[in-house]
């Protein structure tokens, strides 16, 4: 199968969703996955069955990398 964006996440039920401890009981988090040619899925907890965005390992760490240094803190305050 050919992983692009915009897959539904049900097209990815062979992988694990992992979210982050500081998500709310409201389901307010994002949920990623590892893919197994190392791509990352992102989808919304709210809509586990609906979209999810693939991203490359190099995409991934360039965000983290961002979020660690407080790049998009101004988004969320």
């Amino acid at each position: 199968m050919k992983i692009s964006n915009g897959v539904a996440a049900t097209d990815l039920s062979d992988v694990t969703w992992t979210k982050s401890r500081y998500s709310g009981a409201q389901g307010n988090c994002v949920e990623l996955a590892r893919l197994a040619d190392g791509a990352v899925a992102v989808r919304n907890s709210r809509d586990p069955r609906g979209p999810a965005l693939v991203f490359t390992p190099a995409e991934m760490t360039a965000l983290f990398a961002g979020v660690r240094d407080g790049e998009f803190d101004h988004i969320v305050d």
